[in-house]
């Protein structure tokens, strides 16, 4: 009897508690069965890429665009599965694809911006990387930007990423370079963290091998997963206003920095 009643309260402790974070996700990733590495982020945001046509961003060519692939067969259930595998149970948002609500209501094309899924991209491939508990998967990307910030500001040692200024940190394969949209289009490392979330992006770095760029691949970009050439410094930093070339479209706000081990590029 008195083994039976630890095990009722035990499971009661289950039920009250909630979903488990990473009900979703698959043992691989969860356990993971290999450590969280640089490589690995960067090989699962290549591997998305090319399943969505390995498409460069052209924002000259976006004015006459009337597909958005997010909405094509195949691929609005792959943005589902970023919402599903990225996000943690009981998020409104679980159940969001690529054209659907979460009863399952196809969406008009023009309000997409409701459902943007950038930051679910970026969750989904930091889970399937095997970040386990130390990454805050989000809808929103300055969830994780103002966490990272906390970290180099020490105080947090929860999370694997940390904010640097983008003048002093040359980004590396795996880390998020990250700017503020709209509103937040000025919106400084100094900044950071933010008493309320904003507007912002982030995209992952793939390839620093070029001189005077870097690749970068992020989700809902294009209404696809696209990848993007940024401009850097001699010396790999982003550009900004005092550097040698600037991007008009990217006012770059930080760098995430991956707490993994692995250095180098990956081309």
């Amino acid at each position: 009897m008195h083994r039976l009643s630890i095990l009722s309260l035990v499971l009661l402790a289950a039920c009250t508690r909630g979903p488990m974070p990473d009900a979703h996700v698959p043992p691989f990733a969860s356990v993971p069965f290999e450590p969280f590495s640089r490589q690995a982020v960067v090989a699962i945001a290549l591997r998305e890429w090319r399943l969505f046509g390995q498409r460069v961003a052209n924002p000259d060519a976006e004015a006459g665009r009337t597909i958005k692939p997010e909405r094509e067969p195949g691929l609005w259930q792959r943005v589902g599965e970023y919402w599903w595998l990225g996000l943690d149970p009981g998020s409104k948002e679980s159940a969001w694809t690529g054209k659907h609500d979460g009863q399952g209501a196809v969406f008009p094309p023009e309000l997409d911006g409701d459902y943007a899924w950038s930051a679910a991209f970026v969750s989904y491939v930091m889970r399937i990387a095997g970040a386990g508990q130390r990454f805050p998967y989000s809808a929103d990307h300055a969830d994780y930007i103002n966490a990272a910030r906390r970290v180099s500001l020490g105080q947090t040692k929860a999370w694997l990423i940390a904010a640097e200024p983008v003048q002093d940190y040359a980004p590396r394969p795996g880390d998020l370079v990250c700017f503020g949209r709209g509103p937040a289009r000025q919106l400084r490392y100094q900044d950071l963290p933010t008493p309320a979330l904003f507007p912002s992006h982030c995209d992952i770095v793939v390839d620093t091998t070029v001189p005077g760029q870097i690749a970068v691949i992020g989700g809902n970009v294009e209404d696809s997963v696209t990848l993007n050439r940024v401009p850097v410094t001699q010396d790999g930093k982003l550009a900004t206003p005092q550097g040698v070339v600037l991007d008009p479209r990217f006012p770059w706000m930080t760098v995430l920095r991956l707490l993994a081990d692995e250095p180098g590029p990956v081309a």
